[in-house]
């Protein structure tokens, strides 16, 4: 046997696709949807109980076979990967849900001075995100909860032999293993703006000591414009959410699952790092707006104070 194929074997696993199934109880029904069934079951025989003297018989059958039809439906069927009685509970929600949401108080009054409009005007409800601040050290507060990012870089199995990528599997699997709390995995592609290298390497090359640097770094930067206009270039970015317990009396919890966060990864030969304050709510701005370039002096945590020294005008002398 060839030794390169017996090494790409032996890294070779099989997994389940179904690893998030719910168990079988009977007859391949799982625990909810018999409940279901039963439920139906004893609504369908109350029913039969109450009319089977006043209905004639088959059109209580034909009714019967109708709605348990629509249950049996109901309880095994699928749509979007979600079973069918979540689906519709979700899609309920979504109809009533507002279509409007703001992050002022729409419960206040409306002044007195306020014209009321004649036809009923549909408010916007509050915005509730579940994250309230951001301090220093990067902690999100969830309410009783509280979590911190972690930044890292990706990895190519692809360039590594069969005994590299078995011992990052490895490594991570033990990382996996060792988790005790909800943690989050999100990976992402943000647009990457080029314009504004190839501007800063454009002031650059004018200060620099030699010309053939200074010509370098010019026409690197030209690539860079060209690149941008020709195409539209994308940085992947992949950001670990560690959560703590609510109960967990520690006050930095988060943040020390994030430093072991860090530890644990490092021996997949990627860069690891615990984001603080400032990079945590331009990693939150970011998500929620992937598309707006970051502002150049960066975004301040929730609990920071901002201070600015007071602009001095020209001073000017009296004259007698």
């Amino acid at each position: 046997m060839n030794p390169d194929r017996r090494d790409e074997q032996a890294v070779t696993a099989r997994m389940p696709a179904d690893v998030d199934a719910p168990d079988k109880v009977l007859y391949g029904l799982t625990f909810r949807q018999l409940a279901i069934l039963a439920v139906a079951a004893v609504i369908l025989y109350g029913c039969w109980n109450a009319l089977h003297t006043v209905v004639p018989t088959p059109v209580l059958l034909g009714a019967a076979v109708v709605l348990g039809g629509l249950v049996f439906g109901l309880a095994v069927g699928r749509r979007d990967g979600l079973p069918m009685d979540i689906w519709l509970a979700s899609a309920v929600r979504h109809v009533r849900a507002p279509r409007a949401l703001s992050t002022t108080d729409t419960t206040a009054r409306t002044p007195d001075w306020v014209q009321a409009p004649a036809a009923k005007v549909m408010l916007p409800a509050p915005l509730k995100l579940p994250a309230d601040a951001i301090d220093e050290h990067g902690e999100i507060s969830l309410g009783a909860a509280k979590a911190a990012m972690v930044a890292a870089t990706s990895v190519n199995l692809a360039l590594r032999t069969a005994d590299e990528q078995a011992a990052l599997v490895d490594t991570f699997g033990r990382w996996l293993n060792s988790l005790s709390t909800p943690t989050q995995i999100v990976v992402s592609a943000q647009p990457v703006d080029l314009h504004s290298a190839a501007r800063t390497l454009a002031r650059a090359a004018e200060e620099m000591p030699h010309p053939a640097l200074a010509d370098a770094a010019a026409d690197h930067a030209r690539f860079l414009d060209d690149l941008a206009e020709r195409r539209d270039p994308l940085r992947r970015q992949v950001l670990i959410v560690t959560r703590a317990n609510p109960g967990e009396r520690s006050e930095h919890a988060a943040r020390r699952r994030a430093d072991q966060t860090v530890r644990s990864l490092s021996g997949l030969g990627v860069t690891t790092r615990a984001l603080d304050g400032h990079a945590t709510t331009a990693a939150l701005a970011a998500a929620a707006d992937p598309y707006r370039p970051p502002r150049p002096g960066g975004l301040a945590a929730s609990h920071t104070i901002i201070t600015a020294t007071p602009a001095r005008g020209p001073r000017t002398r009296r004259t007698s």
